[in-house]
C-alpha cells in the first residue's frame, strides 16, 4: 500500500534559502556546541573564584541546550519549507459513511 501518490503534472518550487541554511546545519550545530565548553574552559585557566567557575559551567551548559533547541527548531522549519516545495501529493482516500445522504448540520456545527 502506497501512502502518498503523486499528482501528476505537479511542479516543484526551486530551492531557496531553505537549502543553504541546511547545508550549514552540521557546521553551525557543531561550532554552538563547542564554543560555551571552550569559553569555560578559558575561565579555568583564567584561575577564578571556584563559584564563579561553577556559575559559568552553569550558563555554558545552558547556552549549549538552547543552541541545540533553535537548531532544531530552524532545521525542521527548513524541512517543513522544503516539503511544501516539492511535488503535490495525494493521500488514499476513504469513504464517508454518509457521502450519499450528509447529515444536516444545525447553527453550531454539530447535529
Amino acid at each position: 500500500m502506497t501512502w502518498l501518490r503523486k499528482v501528476p503534472n505537479s511542479r516543484s518550487a526551486p530551492p531557496g534559502l531553505e537549502w543553504w541554511l541546511l547545508r550549514r546545519m552540521p557546521r553551525v550545530l557543531v561550532a554552538g556546541t563547542l564554543l560555551p565548553p571552550a569559553l569555560a574552559l578559558l575561565a579555568r585557566v583564567g584561575g577564578l573564584d571556584p563559584g564563579d567557575l561553577a556559575l559559568i559551567d552553569i550558563y555554558a551548559f545552558g547556552l549549549v541546550i538552547l543552541h541545540w533547541t533553535l537548531v532544531l527548531t530552524a532545521s525542521l522549519a527548513c524541512f517543513i519549507v522544503l516539503i511544501m516545495k516539492g511535488p503535490v501529493y495525494r493521500a488514499d482516500s476513504y469513504p464517508l459513511p454518509d457521502a450519499e445522504h450528509p447529515a444536516p448540520r444545525g447553527p453550531s456545527g454539530g447535529t
